[in-house]
């Protein structure tokens, strides 16, 4: 697992060996935007899926976004809440769009 802190966010990379860990250490990792890189070689299943809804739910609560980045997966297959993203790009994109909803109190 790669941890970078950057300017409005923190990145996460996870990977098949590090999904572990990452589940273990995400509560210390609330005190930012968060984004989370899934490798091309971890599958998401219905699981990890539910961890990733509470991580979003719970940084929600305290006016934070989650972005998780995965290319090559059907963003229909999940819940709407869940910001699921195919480039780095994109998910600051989406940090931004929510930074702006939550200024204008939405």
């Amino acid at each position: 697992m790669e941890i970078q802190q950057k300017d409005k966010y923190t990145l996460v990379r996870i990977d098949a060996s590090t999904q572990d860990q990452f589940e273990q250490k995400w509560e210390g990792l609330k005190t930012n935007h968060l984004v989370v890189e899934v490798s091309e070689n971890l599958n998401i299943d219905n699981s990890k899926i539910s961890l990733f809804l509470n991580i979003a739910s719970d940084l929600k609560v305290n006016g934070m976004s989650f972005v998780v980045i995965k290319s090559g997966i059907d963003i229909d297959d999940f819940p709407e809440n869940l910001n699921i993203v195919p480039t780095l790009q994109e998910a600051e994109d989406v940090l931004e769009m929510e930074a702006i909803e939550r200024d204008l109190g939405f």
